[in-house]
């Protein structure tokens, strides 16, 4: 069986004044997931958008909505996330007292529950929350505004994670990375073992978004061995 290869590109990198148009460009090229950034200014300097932009734009696509919540207490606000139709949802778990009790809730909502690892988080603080969770975010640069560059130890990190997914039995789970993602990177990154590629800047600053989209997906798919 193939291995699943997702390009989901993050609106954090679109132009605002057009999203719906924008999100259809990325459409069109064939992503398969549109990354959602959600900043509340205190977990990270950056404020972004909440529910109500959300809940709009997703009468204009049938596409995935993928949550990531960089909030403090996302607890408070998930059930206002769903609503608004996101169908995944990750969240930092050293924003929430109770990270079980969150990913529990959000599952029985039948919205995907992921968690996210920092770049100086390590992989072994997933040891508890591995056997409940649907997927892992590996942030591949310091959350907060888009734009910066790839950490490359980040590969470590996934090699880590892929080895206590086997430990644990929950080789189910899937790995998404999100920053610095690019046609120069993709390949090494998929090899590694990820399966979602948020990419932002990379394609929405491209001169055509959707050729990009389909660029990263041929070059996530092509796996050297």
């Amino acid at each position: 069986m193939a291995e699943t290869k997702l390009i989901a590109p993050s609106i954090l990198s679109a132009d605002f004044s057009k999203l719906g148009e924008e999100i259809r460009k990325v459409e069109k090229g064939g992503a398969d997931i549109i990354h959602l950034d959600v900043m509340d200014g205190r977990y990270v300097p950056n404020i972004t958008i909440g529910p109500p932009v959300i809940e709009s734009l997703r009468s204009i696509t049938d596409l995935p909505f993928d949550a990531h919540l960089m909030i403090v207490e996302p607890e408070r606000y998930v059930p206002d996330f769903i609503k608004a139709g996101c169908d995944m949802i990750s969240f930092h778990m050293d924003a929430c007292i109770h990270s079980h009790r969150l990913v529990d809730y959000i599952k029985s909502q039948n919205v995907k529950a992921g968690v996210v690892l920092n770049p100086s988080t390590p992989v072994n603080t997933l040891e508890e929350i591995i056997y409940y969770i649907d997927y892992v975010l590996i942030m591949s640069v310091n959350p907060g505004f888009g734009g910066q560059k790839f950490i490359p130890e980040t590969l470590n990190k996934v090699k880590k994670l892929k080895k206590l997914m086997e430990e644990t039995g929950r080789t189910d789970i899937l790995i998404e990375i999100d920053g610095g993602i690019n046609i120069n990177n993709i390949g090494d990154v998929s090899s590694a073992g990820v399966n979602i590629f948020v990419a932002g800047s990379s394609i929405f600053k491209a001169e055509d978004p959707a050729e990009m989209v389909r660029k990263l997906k041929e070059k996530a798919l092509y796996i050297e061995v």
